[in-house]
């Protein structure tokens, strides 16, 4: 096993409480924000935006809309991962340039798979699409998530939020994003009580089926 990985997820765990004096090094945010670029996705069509809360009023405002969880203004940075309301043809048209300028291609080489993208998710109805970029959406979760804890960097993933509200309070609805998930990142709080609390997890033997 690799004992670093094993390591670093053990360390891991949803923070409530961050220091507010430790701010993470322009570095590791950058090594974040790539990590997240990397995210794999469905026909790798990256259905997303990051948003960085970086001001801090608004900060104090979204924590009204977060039930009140105060790791959203505490935290050295607020990260708000983001879905597309529509996934229409001009995102496609946009995934399709990016891909033939990286491997070199005639955009003509890729008509087929164009016309794919456009039946099997341009043409889904809004509820259908919805459903899907969130799904891809935590796939980006879960390896910023990761990286995080490779990092020694302390987050607190949260679907405790009201989205109309963060949509309002940043200009998402204008953007044409909804927020997906929230994901406060920093250094945990010595005063933090769930940092002395033993991590719970199944067994490997209560969730492994070898068929």
């Amino acid at each position: 096993m690799n004992s670093k990985i094993l390591h670093s997820l053990n360390w891991r765990y949803a923070c409530k409480k961050f220091d507010q004096n430790k701010k993470i090094k322009n570095e590791d945010l950058e090594t974040i924000l790539e990590s997240l670029r990397l995210t794999p996705s469905s026909y790798g069509l990256q259905p997303w935006k990051f948003i960085i809360v970086e001001d801090s009023k608004i900060r104090e405002e979204l924590v009204g809309a977060s039930w009140g969880q105060k790791q959203v203004a505490e935290a050295s940075h607020l990260l708000v991962l983001c879905a597309p309301k529509l996934v229409d043809e001009k995102h496609v048209d946009a995934f399709m340039h990016s891909t033939v300028t990286a491997r070199g291609q005639d955009i003509a080489e890729v008509s087929g798979f164009k016309d794919m993208l456009v039946k099997n998710i341009v043409g889904k109805d809004e509820t259908w699409q919805y459903s899907w970029a969130k799904n891809q959406v935590y796939i980006a979760l879960g390896q910023l998530l990761l990286t995080c804890a490779l990092l020694n960097i302390d987050s607190c993933p949260m679907e405790g939020f009201k989205p109309k509200e963060y949509n309002r309070i940043l200009g998402l609805d204008e953007r044409g994003l909804n927020a997906m998930v929230v994901c406060p990142i920093g250094y945990r709080s010595e005063e933090d009580k769930y940092t002395k609390l033993a991590k719970s997890r199944f067994e490997l033997k209560d969730l492994i089926i070898k068929i």
